[in-house]
């Protein structure tokens, strides 16, 4: 009779984001998401978290997000929010215990692995990737971001994601065909 006067309890939120961020990155998006959250006047914060790093490919995999949210009612907001922030095809969610997570996510997302090794010592004299991401975040604008990047051990990676894989590519290509770092470079979907 009274359980319509209880507080409703919080509830543990459960994230994999299928995105290649470093921790820095993801700590950004968690505070993005919660500050958000808050201006709305919803009770959410971040409670863990994780990065799965898969070894073989010395890469990030995914992205763990744990929160804690003051009811369930408020899950599909919290999740409609991420969405428009960066969650790509693959991401999934469950509530507390739940051993069968739910999917969610509708971006796809473009790797840019630029070559460091094995071009003309001249051109890594005279460009830079600094030039590449940011010409890359120019020609994406309104479609997509570079949400975070990765020095690896012959290859420096540029990870955007946005509402299509193919029209990131298109927007980008000329330029990759035209810059000289961009020589010998590889362009691989990741979701």
């Amino acid at each position: 009779m009274f359980d319509r006067f209880r507080k409703p309890r919080p509830v543990e939120l459960h994230i994999r984001l299928t995105a290649r961020l470093q921790p820095v990155h993801r700590h950004e998006l968690e505070d993005a998401l919660v500050e958000f959250c808050r201006e709305q006047g919803w009770g959410v914060d971040v409670v863990g978290g994780g990065t799965v790093f898969n070894k073989q490919a010395g890469e990030v995999e995914a992205a763990d997000i744990e929160l804690q949210v003051e009811s369930a009612h408020l899950v599909p907001e919290v999740l409609e929010v991420l969405g428009a922030m960066l969650a790509p095809k693959g991401s999934t969610w469950s509530l507390g215990d739940e051993d069968d997570p739910k999917p969610f996510g509708t971006m796809e997302g473009l790797a840019l692995y630029l070559n460091d090794t094995d071009l003309p010592e001249e051109v890594y004299a005279s460009t830079s990737a600094g030039e590449v991401y940011d010409e890359c975040t120019r020609l994406i604008q309104g479609i997509g971001r570079i949400n975070s990047h990765l020095e690896l051990p012959e290859e420096t990676a540029l990870y955007m994601y946005g509402q299509s894989f193919e029209q990131m590519r298109e927007r980008i290509q000329p330029f990759l065909d035209s810059y000289p770092l961009c020589e010998r470079c590889r362009v691989v979907q990741i979701a």
